[in-house]
């Protein structure tokens, strides 16, 4: 169905595009009238961050491997 070559690349591409977008957007200064009192912000450690990208990652690749590259022992 897909070469395992086809797969990584699609795999880089998005969390290429997935981590530019991510740096763009939280580095977007915000605007001191567009601010509300109803949230505050709460800065995260990195290791935290890379930790929670790193799992999440995995869990996908996992999942694209459990349904398009697994193969049963039975057949």
């Amino acid at each position: 169905m897909f070469s395992q070559k086809t797969l990584w690349g699609s795999l880089i591409a998005l969390v290429v595009l997935a981590g530019t977008s991510g740096i763009t957007l939280a580095e977007m200064p915000a605007h001191s009238s567009e601010q509300s009192s109803q949230f505050q912000r709460i800065e995260q450690p990195l290791g935290l961050k890379v930790g929670v990208a790193i799992a999440g990652l995995a869990l996908i690749g996992l999942e694209l491997w459990w349904f398009l590259l697994y193969k049963s022992p039975d057949s």
